[in-house]
């Protein structure tokens, strides 16, 4: 793997002071969320989030591209080094998707697995489980031999699929598993309800299956840059992340091409779209990246261009 890509050690990360920003940066502030207002940098070091550089710039952007799009954004992005931190409708609710895949693949490794063996554990399944997209799961060869956890770890974060998410959210008891357990890392408002593909559903009046910018965005940041994890667990789901297949269209559009990228994808009806993760910029400062999009049709199709619009405007901002 290319050393750009290899995510900071966590000592990096608290020499920079980032627990105490991470930690303030997503906390839920009162008010309409928006993007922060231009100023100063020193409130990085006294622990709190840093406005970005041009706030009021990169506000009016954000704003533009909900009107261009005729779409609803949300957008928490958060650079670790700096604290500099974008906000807008941070704290609305949009519909989760597929960005729950990572958290049932960490509330495994967390609380199944020991040692390797819960991950090498064969999980058989017959063609009656299939739901609507499953490369992995759904070949002959996986119907006829079963998988391993480990690799249905691998096929719901690399490649979204979605029974390989069904069968590990059986193993975890269910969906409402990863409302506890995002409760018992801190995050207050993500919750999973249903499972695939009925989560996607993505009526906007619905307040099942959804999150916050601001809630993922914390607890993607706690799960792959701080303590949610044992260090190896944080490796191997960085790890995944770092080679996702879904998000070429997306953050890996927008943002620059020598940066790495670890993110999950997510899409549903209402034209929702979603893109959460961390990219590590060319000197490999890790910026906190959440998107989320969705749109008043039922029918509309996941925007591709405004997430990855977003996130070009969110690596110049915080950059």
């Amino acid at each position: 793997m290319d050393t750009r890509g290899a995510a900071p050690t966590r000592r990096s990360l608290l020499a920079l002071g980032a627990g105490a920003a991470l930690a303030a940066a997503c906390t839920p502030a009162g008010g309409t969320a928006s993007a922060a207002p231009a100023g100063g940098s020193a409130s990085a070091a006294q622990g709190s989030a840093a406005p970005a550089k041009d706030g009021e710039e990169i506000s009016g952007q954000l704003r533009d591209l909900e009107r261009t799009h005729a779409a609803r954004l949300g957008v928490f992005a958060h650079n670790v080094a700096t604290g500099a931190t974008v906000r807008h409708r941070a704290d609305e609710r949009f519909p989760i998707c597929s960005v729950f895949k990572p958290l049932a693949v960490a509330a495994v490794l967390r609380d199944l697995d020991r040692d390797g063996a819960f991950l090498a554990r064969r999980i058989r399944y017959t063609e009656s489980d299939l739901a609507t997209h499953s490369p992995i799961t759904g070949t002959a060869e996986h119907l006829a031999g079963g998988m391993t956890v480990e690799e249905l770890c691998d096929a719901a974060i690399r490649h979204s699929d979605n029974t390989a998410a069904n069968l590990l959210l059986r193993e975890l008891g269910g969906p409402t598993a990863i409302t506890r357990f995002c409760r018992s890392i801190g995050d207050p408002a993500t919750r999973l309800d249903r499972w695939e593909t009925e989560l996607n559903s993505a009526e906007p009046w619905r307040v099942e299956d959804t999150t916050t910018p601001r809630a993922i965005a914390g607890t993607y940041t706690r799960l792959c840059l701080r303590d949610g994890l044992e260090p190896q667990d944080r490796k191997r789901l960085t790890g995944w992340l770092l080679k996702n297949t879904t998000s070429g269209e997306q953050f890996r559009k927008g943002l620059p091409k020598d940066w790495s990228v670890a993110d999950k994808t997510g899409s549903g009806k209402y034209g929702t779209g979603n893109d959460v993760g961390i990219a590590w910029t060319a000197d490999r400062s890790p910026i906190v990246l959440a998107v989320l999009t969705t749109k008043n049709d039922p029918a509309a199709k996941a925007d591709y261009p405004l997430i990855a619009k977003t996130a070009a405007a969110l690596a110049k901002a915080l950059t």
